[in-house]
């Protein structure tokens, strides 16, 4: 290495792939002035080619001699300032090296090779009438030529090259002669990829506010007039009306030239609320989910660095959009655990990056639920965030009725296990005879959930990870819903102890449900929304538009359908098994179970109807049970932040989870343990650090598992000590997982 040597143009690189620090290229001269900072880039690494994105340029580098940049990819910066000022955030505040967190922030779409989509567009030269007399006159002479003059006359705006030929049954010829003779032109344009394309929506204005969705807008409003940073939580009962004050609320923004990005946890959502955003707005909207092809989110993508879209909606991951002007950042029921990337790093929580997001723009917050989230809720109530509350349902609807059945008392009158209690047979016979619409729910897809052996009880695991395999009846198969492994048909002879016809299924799941409530009510229409029947592309759209129209009379699903959904015509919501999460050895398992049930029960009697509300339990006296029976969201908080400062939990300490993973579960556990010993040594007695256990899958795909928690009061040691252990040991996998939704999986 020489000494600092001056140089005409230099860009700090940071690859996709590998390095996790910058390198310094020259830039060459042809590319002065273009290449800048956010720029993508292909660049030379010793013998191959790889592609990164620009995060400084300078004109000095502390090395000799420097390779040239290879090619430029974008013309455009992608990303922005204050994208990539929020990613540097996420990469200190998540241990995440920069170049993950980038690669995060750019969808693929946009960060390979899809380019704008072109194609030949046709239109007419000359008037409808001109047009016309030429078309009659080549009628006998060249008919070709005015079969494509028929189908223009048709377009008087235009049309597609291919769709012209396809209509008029002709080759590119005919149409080549037109406009040679100028009597048409034919041109490259760009074709917008959008799935909003070819949909049509009726126009609503906004409704009447009731005062305390009135007062809420106002507050926002104040917010958005001072360009301030605010974060404000909305805490509405279910129905209460919050989408409302959303969408004036988006109103007022774009009134004021402002931005917006709208999140929704999942897909399922999407659907919903882009009909709500299209019906009422003109304007440009901007999708982006991971259910988009690259073109699709290439297109929708550079919509909203152009400033075409002012208003993105999409799930987790749209949260980096590059919105112009940002100004307001929805996030639509927070609590939900959907907005936690867990699966890779980095292990963002879309919801905790909006308020970093909001705060680096002077944009307003909100964030949206029935059942905030206990950090959220105690954020308020600490006043760091504004908190408005809606007590009532809007358009003067009322809250269901709920009724909570015995299970033990229900397999007693039996004499065997059922699935539907008579309460909830009745009810639903009741319903659907005077045409109104019901919801069943149950948290486990598939028929049977195990298939287990009556002589010795072993039963059917997945051979790559600690689960038991599902039955699907559909497809005749056990399928693992981890790795999905599958073994089809399922075996008849026990592979532990061979004893033939021994093996039984237990447990139901949906699928069940489904064919159950067909056995005993065969003329009801059904519909299943679970991961099974909602693999494709636009089939959660299908599914609730086939719903909402009257098609079926109940609709049987997963968690999927526990949120907000609108359905004016559902007036019975059946929960099939409220308490099979309670079991689970997590400081969460409560708060999820209590979401979970309040969310399920309010999408009952969201219309003029009244809603009732029935759920099954075997745990009929358990207070969190008997809170949700009465949406008593205060008291839950109340019990819950007890527990949570006694134990010292979230809010009252930062959690980090540490998971290792390798074939070798002896080398696993080894390096586990040895970094546990080396954090206790190097961090304060203030840190708790605690033993390294199994995970509660201890296996997925092949890869054993182990972990451990630390409790910290502060971050910021504890941050800067993670980020310089990672990778030590080849054989074992370790992910870092700051303020992990679940302390058990």
């Amino acid at each position: 290495m020489s000494d600092t040597q001056e140089m005409r143009s230099i860009a700090e690189v940071i690859l996709d792939d590998a390095l996790d620090k910058p390198l310094d290229y020259q830039i060459p001269e042809e590319l002065t002035g273009k290449v800048l900072y956010g720029s993508r880039v292909k660049v030379p690494v010793r013998t191959s080619m790889r592609v990164g994105t620009v995060v400084g340029v300078k004109e000095t580098s502390p090395f000799a001699k420097l390779v040239q940049i290879a090619e430029l990819l974008s013309e455009k910066t992608l990303v922005t300032d204050e994208i990539f000022q929020l990613c540097k955030w996420i990469a200190a505040y998540y241990c995440t090296p920069l170049r993950k967190v980038l690669k995060t922030a750019l969808p693929s779409g946009v960060r390979g090779k899809v380019r704008e989509k072109q194609q030949l567009f046709v239109k007419s030269n000359l008037s409808l009438n001109q047009l016309a007399e030429i078309c009659e006159s080549l009628r006998n002479t060249h008919s070709s030529q005015a079969q494509v003059l028929d189908v223009v006359l048709k377009s008087p705006k235009g049309i597609l090259l291919s769709k012209l030929q396809e209509i008029a049954k002709v080759t590119r010829g005919p149409i080549d002669t037109l406009v040679k003779k100028k009597i048409l032109t034919c041109q490259k344009i760009q074709i917008d990829r959008s799935i909003l394309n070819d949909e049509e929506y009726f126009p609503t204005k906004h409704k009447r506010l009731n005062p305390e969705q009135k007062q809420t807008l106002e507050k926002i409003q104040e917010s958005l007039d001072a360009n301030r940073f605010e974060v404000r939580l909305i805490h509405g009962v279910t129905g209460s009306g919050k989408t409302e004050v959303y969408l004036q609320a988006i109103e007022y923004a774009l009134k004021k030239k402002r931005g917006v990005i709208f999140l929704v946890p999942e897909i399922a959502l999407t659907s919903q609320m882009i009909e709500k955003l299209k019906a009422r707005f003109q304007e440009k909207i901007a999708i982006l989910h991971h259910r988009l092809s690259d073109g699709e989110r290439f297109d929708a993508w550079h919509q909203i660095r152009d400033g075409k879209a002012l208003i993105a909606i999409g799930a987790r991951s749209a949260i980096f959009c590059p919105i112009q002007n940002l100004g307001l950042v929805i996030v639509d029921e927070e609590h939900e655990a959907s907005y936690k990337q867990s699966d890779e790093a980095p292990a963002y929580h879309a919801r905790d990056v909006a308020v970093m997001r909001g705060k680096f723009a002077n944009a307003t917050v909100i964030l949206g639920s029935a059942t905030p989230s206990i950090e959220t809720y105690y954020n308020a109530k600490k006043g760091k965030y504004q908190l408005s509350v809606l007590h009532t349902r809007a358009d003067s609807a009322h809250m269901p009725h709920i009724t909570i059945v015995d299970m033990k008392e229900e397999i007693a009158k039996n004499k065997g296990f059922t699935l539907f209690s008579n309460s909830l047979l009745e009810a639903i016979k009741q319903r659907i005879e005077i045409g109104e619409q019901v919801i069943l729910f149950l948290n486990r897809r598939g028929y049977h959930t195990s298939q287990m052996c009556k002589s010795c009880t072993y039963v059917l695991q997945c051979p790559q990870c600690d689960v038991s395999l599902t039955f699907h009846l559909g497809d005749n198969v056990l399928a693992c819903h981890l790795c999905d492994y599958r073994l089809s048909p399922p075996p008849r002879v026990c592979p532990h102890c061979k004893a033939e016809g021994s093996l039984k299924f237990k447990g139901a799941g949906t699928e069940m449900v489904e064919r159950a409530l067909h056995a005993i009510l065969p003329e009801i229409r059904t519909l299943r929304m679970d991961a099974d029947t909602t693999r494709h592309k636009g089939s959660h759209e299908l599914l609730f538009k086939s719903f909402r129209s009257g098609k079926a009379d109940i609709l049987i699903g997963t968690q999927m359908i526990a949120k907000g959904l609108h359905f004016p015509q559902v007036t019975l919501v059946g929960v099939l098994n409220a308490d099979g999460n309670l079991q689970i050895p997590d400081f969460r398992a409560s708060e999820t179970v209590f979401q979970l049930l309040t969310q399920v029960a309010g999408r009952s009697g969201r219309g003029s109807l009244p809603g009732q509300v029935i759920i099954q339990t075997h745990l009929p006296d358990h207070k969190v049970i008997e809170l949700a029976k009465n949406q008593d969201y205060e008291g839950f908080f109340e019990q819950e932040i007890g527990m949570r400062e006694l134990f010292g939990y979230p809010p009252f300490t930062h959690l980090i989870k540490l998971t290792f993973s390798g074939k070798d579960p002896n080398r696993v556990q080894n390096y586990a343990s040895s970094l546990q010993r080396q954090l206790i040594q190097q961090l304060p007695s203030d840190f708790e650090i605690l033993p390294v256990v199994p995970c509660g899958r201890t296996k997925i795909k092949g890869d054993f598992r182990f972990q451990f928690l630390i409790k910290a009061l502060k971050m910021g040691q504890l941050i800067k000590l993670l980020q310089t252990i990672e990778g030590k040991e080849k054989e074992v996998r370790l992910s870092i997982d700051v303020d992990p939704l679940s302390t058990f999986f």
